[in-house]
């Protein structure tokens, strides 16, 4: 593989990082229902990639469980605690039945994007601003320093029949990032040196949130989640990550396990 080849994804990958960057840095500053609308959206249109992918005969249907996943999303915002899960278990388990196969993969994969957009609200409404970016910031340097370690030192794959271009150097330089961002939060946050080995814990559930969206689109027969993102593919394909990484750290938080955040 020629240099100029390996890199050729880079220039649209860097402009869509770019944009996506400053939108969500909006959002983020503002929070409250500005934040949380702009997650719904980004929750129902992963719903709709989703559908799309394992009915791509159902007309209709992807639109249709998008919306009825989005209006669970903010069903949960609007409702007690002990109704989130009832609210959003119920809304993957109803949008299962519209589908003619895959009903289970859709249902838990549905439930993880809806639990782990309430967990990315949440984290920002009730735990802070500082939190919130240590989740994202994590996620993005490990995906960042996987992609430049794993296209420079390449080497073994990391799981080659479900994601074939990952590599274990790129896996492991993730990590290392990882552990960076986590002993900078922890200076920040007052969470200390712990901080560091949890980020590592937390980033690579996102990268076993990249690993089962791959193995939904190698069950698919696809290459990307949709083209809605240039050089990224679909909403999924950039954020799959970030599901893991959400559901690990709001697990983490309700446990008590991560120091600092009461």
């Amino acid at each position: 593989m020629s240099s100029t080849t390996r890199w050729n994804d880079l220039g649209p990958r860097l402009i869509s990082a770019v944009v996506m960057l400053v939108v969500a840095a909006l959002g983020l500053w503002v929070g409250g229902y500005v934040f949380a609308i702009g997650v719904w959206i980004i929750g129902g249109l992963m719903v709709w990639e989703l559908v799309r992918m394992l009915a791509p005969d159902a007309r209709g249907v992807p639109v249709q469980l998008a919306l009825l996943s989005g209006g669970a999303l903010v069903l949960a915002w609007l409702l007690p605690g002990m109704l989130v899960l009832p609210v959003l278990i119920g809304a993957a388990l109803v949008g299962m039945s519209q589908l003619p196969r895959d009903r289970w993969r859709y249902a838990s994969f549905v439930a993880a994007i809806l639990l782990a957009c309430h967990a990315m609200v949440m984290l920002r409404e009730v735990a802070g601003l500082l939190w919130i970016l240590w989740v994202i910031c994590v996620v993005i340097a490990s995906d960042v320093a996987g992609y430049f370690v794993g296209k420079t030192l390449g080497g073994p794959r990391f799981w080659p029949r479900i994601s074939p271009k990952k590599t274990w150097s790129g896996t492991i330089g993730g990590w290392l990032a990882a552990a960076l961002v986590g002993v900078i939060f922890g200076g920040l946050t007052g969470a200390g040196p712990l901080l560091a080995p949890i980020s590592v814990l937390v980033a690579f559930t996102g990268q076993m949130g990249d690993i089962w969206e791959s193995a939904i689109k190698r069950h698919a027969g696809v290459k990307d989640s949709s083209a809605l993102i240039p050089g990224h593919g679909g909403v999924l394909d950039r954020f799959d990550a970030m599901l893991g990484a959400a559901l690990a750290a709001s697990l983490l938080w309700g446990l008590g396990l991560i120091p600092g955040l009461a």
